[in-house]
């Protein structure tokens, strides 16, 4: 049974029928508590390698073990994402301005909660976002930001730069931080560079746990390749398809970090993130 249950969340994980990091992050350390041995460790490591809040979740849970049992040190790592998701949605929705035009790719839910506490707040402003092939997770966003009578207006991504050149604020998640690169869904790189070039600030909201320490000790984190079928189920045999699930954003292009810890540029972000969680930079814990 303890097989059965692990292995389903490790497919559901793969499958992306669990999405979002810190959907990701929670499924996995409810699965430690079926199996945590190296090999059951390895095997959630490898799932999803771009995106670090896995590692971190699990390191989070192994570093207190030391002093506690399993489940309670799960529950811990639970609620670490409660209390983060409620403190971002309320730092990040003081960035948002009555009469604004916010831009978003892709799916966070980070994010809608931002939008969804400044349209609680009576603030009335409208969100322009992305399809976001090919999975077309934009059209999650558009649904959730609909559902809450937030106005939104859905672009097809190769459309983006007609609205960013009117938008007043990019807001976007992020799988993965490093010292010098933010990662984020495929396009995020192109439509930070137009932002960029019209003076639209970038905003990266994001749990300071998708930070990758590896980075620091020279690794570059993975990016995940997808399968061809997901661009173009029936391809002819002749065309070769690339499928990146991910890009790097250089950190030049990024204006600040929205996490748990506050609003910070990037150097200020990770000296906040040393000081606030040290296990994440152990650099062996997961191997010990």
């Amino acid at each position: 049974m303890k097989s059965k249950g692990f292995d389903k969340i490790c497919k559901e994980i793969k499958q992306i029928k669990i999405q979002g990091a810190e959907n990701v992050a929670k499924a996995a350390v409810s699965a430690l508590m079926f199996r945590h041995d190296k090999k059951a460790i390895k095997k959630l490591l490898s799932l999803r390698p771009t995106e670090p809040c896995l590692g971190n979740s699990i390191k989070f849970v192994l570093w207190n073990m030391q002093r506690m049992p399993l489940e309670k040190a799960v529950k811990l790592a639970k609620k670490h994402f409660e209390n983060s998701d409620r403190t971002i949605t309320r730092i990040g929705s003081k960035l948002i301005k009555n009469g604004m035009t916010v831009f978003t790719h892709c799916h966070s839910q980070t994010v809608v909660n931002i939008l969804l506490e400044a349209k609680k707040q009576g603030k009335q402003f409208e969100v322009w976002q992305t399809e976001t092939r090919p999975l077309f997770q934009g059209r999650i966003t558009a649904r959730q930001l609909a559902k809450a009578s937030i106005r939104v207006t859905h672009f097809v991504d190769s459309a983006a730069r007609l609205a960013l050149k009117k938008a007043d604020i990019m807001i976007i998640g992020c799988d993965a931080i490093t010292t010098t690169k933010v990662y984020n869904k495929i396009g995020s790189e192109m439509f930070s560079i137009i932002a960029n070039k019209y003076d639209v600030p970038v905003y990266v909201a994001s749990d300071s746990w998708k930070f990758d320490p590896e980075a620091v000790y020279g690794s570059e984190t993975a990016i995940e390749e997808r399968s061809p079928k997901e661009v173009w189920p029936n391809a002819p045999k002749s065309v070769k398809i690339f499928n990146p699930a991910f890009e790097k954003i250089n950190a030049k292009l990024i204006t600040a970090v929205i996490s748990e810890l506050g609003i910070f540029m990037k150097k200020s972000f990770i000296e906040e993130l040393r000081r606030a969680y040290p296990f994440i930079f152990r650099k062996n814990l997961l191997r010990e």
